[in-house]
């Protein structure tokens, strides 16, 4: 269990591009690239948002009352959770620029250290990261298929196209992976640009019509709404939470735009302009209630509908781009921290190393996706199963704010209790009210959740296992150099990446015992994942001699840092002679697992898992970036 948390309790963020130097890049610059990569979900929210509160699996009658209330819910959830909770309080707990619920995990274990409930905190960061792929499943369906859906409205006789259309879309958004998103995401910012402010425009013509929907911004007929019906007002919250969809994405998001530029373009832009358009939908329903079939289209005059399908289809492509590449981050940073085996990617720029491309998560999000289409066939269908999984992320995010507040920025107590308190009271109302869309179709992320999980913490332990096991055979690399002065010597340099820099690799063993010699200068080379997002080139090498030709290596590289083992040894400068990749051998150790009953650690099931995982694994000289010609591979068989 302590690997298994120091492991886990690595950050991870989340992010559709490679990280922006807040310092090279002006305000409004980073502004503009907040509103195309950070606001694309939470902004294409109007598509369903309140068409679903009233039609949705607890429908509403669409009076006065119902739509002042709605409304209202709207406007004070998004102030609460958004603005409050999220760019007030939450983007203040950064590791080292960096946002997300694993930079709250580094930032409480670096200032807390190990604590009894430790094991429970971390646990719950992973099973955040598990709610966010079902959440990346989900997004890119709900989104695109709500905004094809405006093609019934301008056409009735196209309904039979909108699913055929909605999956061509889909497919062609994640073959076009591969490229990169370096040009596309040059035009982010300017089409979200476009979208919000015809969602202004939209909402503020039909506010002018119906000037006393302001009147929803009382909290008053929230709270007439709890009173009038207060089950059926509870049972709303569950689709007017889909209002709030995507704002985890402001604190995840914050290392690569900064959190002035994050907040800024939230008060100054997207919160307006939601709000504008929420109203104008609101405004629109008081005078035609028959709207609600589709409000967000059905503002717009018959002339504007087409074109306002193809604005908010391009929107819905750019929120499920950021989601998709977000699944990307955070796959190659669970690699990284060691609770994923190796998995293939391609870096997709030369310049900006977090752009990036693994084809299995890229495929697999896919065939997923085009799934959900053709089982739910239409937004309303899949906005019960949306929502369960962001809910249960911002409640883990209340819980380990509360151990920060308290434990680590030592509030005062009761300024931090009732800031808790009102956050938890938010947060566990829209959970309790999503958990009764389970049975429509709620059971779906929670479901995609557990698999993910299940797999994280059997790597995770497995890996644990694996190394207590290998440790048990190790020799100290101090009684090995003792023992091994009369072993002849060859020219070169010989490489042996380690578990530990204070070991000898089992491969080393192996090595000795087959070939009989060792080189004249021996490494054994140990790579760290810190728990920050870089680590500067500077920083990265420690380097100890061990005599008679030995030296322990450790690279130190952040979870944000690509791995490249030669390029960093060529900088060694203290171990002997320059390095020359073509006189270096790399000996890497490769274990046969077998799963035996015998053997305490885990369920029989989930070491076949675990062996199945690393037989699928990438290899260590392709995920390390060693020459293919120098690598020379040692098998064994390792019982877990």
């Amino acid at each position: 269990m302590a690997l298994i948390m120091a492991t886990l309790s690595q950050p991870v963020a989340v992010s559709a591009d490679a990280p922006i130097d807040a310092q090279k890049h002006s305000l409004p610059a980073l502004m503009l690239g907040a509103v195309g990569v950070v606001y694309g979900d939470i902004g294409t929210s109007p598509l369903y948002a309140m068409k679903e509160s009233f039609i949705g699996p607890h429908p509403l009658a669409v009076d006065p009352l119902h739509i002042f209330g709605v409304l209202s819910l709207i406007f004070w959830s998004l102030m609460m959770i958004v603005t409050v909770k999220y760019v007030l309080v939450a983007m203040r707990a950064d590791n080292k620029g960096e946002g997300g619920s694993f930079a709250l995990l580094a930032l409480i274990s670096r200032n807390l250290g190990e604590k009894r409930w430790a094991s429970g905190l971390v646990m719950l960061g992973v099973l955040a990261t598990a709610l966010f792929y079902g959440d990346a499943m989900i997004t890119p369906a709900i989104s695109v298929l709500s905004a094809v859906e405006g093609l019934t409205i301008v056409q009735s006789g196209l309904k039979p196209l909108v699913i055929p259309i909605a999956i061509v879309i889909l497919i062609a958004l994640f073959l076009v992976q591969s490229r990169g998103t370096a040009k596309v995401g040059a035009v982010f910012g300017p089409v979200v640009l476009i979208y919000f402010a015809a969602l202004a425009s939209l909402g503020l013509s039909n506010i002018i019509r119906h000037p006393e929907i302001a009147g929803a911004l009382s909290p008053y007929w929230a709270v007439e709404f709890f009173a009038h019906d207060a089950k059926l007002a509870f049972l709303a919250m569950g689709s007017v939470f889909l209002a709030v969809t995507g704002a985890e994405t402001l604190y995840a998001d914050m290392g690569h735009f900064g959190r002035r530029a994050i907040g800024f373009s939230w008060l100054g832009l997207v919160y307006p302009c939601l709000m504008l358009n929420y109203f104008g939908q609101g405004a629109l329903l008081l005078s035609t209630p028959s709207a609600v079939e589709n409000p967000f289209y059905l503002m717009a005059p018959e002339w504007a509908r087409l074109p306002l399908v193809f604005i908010a289809t391009a929107a819905t492509i750019i929120a499920s781009q950021a989601v998709i590449s977000g699944a990307f981050s955070v796959t190659h940073q669970a690699v990284q921290l060691g609770f994923l085996p190796r998995i293939r990617t391609e870096h997709t720029s030369a310049k900006a190393a977090g752009q990036i491309y693994i084809p299995a998560v890229n495929w697999g999000l896919l065939i997923m996706v085009v799934l959900l289409v053709l089982g739910f066939r239409e937004s309303t269908n899949l906005a019960s199963a949306y929502g369960i999984a962001v809910s249960g992320t911002m409640i883990i995010t209340t819980i380990m704010l509360a151990v920060l507040i308290f434990g680590v920025w030592k509030w005062n107590r009761y300024v931090a209790a009732f800031t808790i308190g009102l956050f938890a009271i938010v947060d566990g109302a829209f959970f309790a009210s999503n958990i009764t869309k389970i049975a429509d179709g709620g059971w779906f992320p929670l479901a995609v959740a557990a698999v993910i999980f299940t797999v994280l913490t059997t790597w995770a332990r497995g890996r644990a296992l694996m190394r207590r096991r290998l440790e048990e055979d190790a020799l100290p690399l101090e009684v090995f150099i003792k023992s091994a002065g009369s072993v002849h010597r060859v020219r070169g340099t010989a490489v042996f990446l380690s578990t530990s820099a204070d070991i000898v690799p089992s491969a080393l063993l192996h090595n000795l015992k087959h070939n009989q010699v060792l080189h004249e200068r021996v490494l054994i080379l140990n790579v760290k994942v810190e728990d920050v997002p870089h680590v500067p080139p500077a920083k990265r090498l420690e380097t100890h001699g061990a005599g008679k030709g030995f030296y322990r290596v450790i690279l130190h590289y952040g979870f944000m840092d690509e791995v490249d083992v030669p390029a960093d040894l060529v900088r060694i400068g203290s171990c002997g002679d320059s390095f020359n990749m073509m006189s270096t051998s790399f000996f890497l150790g490769r274990q046969k697992l077998i799963a035996a009953k015998e053997q305490p650690g885990m369920a029989l099931w989930r070491e076949k898992l675990f062996a199945w995982m690393m037989k699928s694994s990438e290899s260590a000289m392709e995920f390390f970036k060693l020459p293919t010609n120098r690598v020379i591979e040692l098998g064994s068989q390792l019982r877990i």
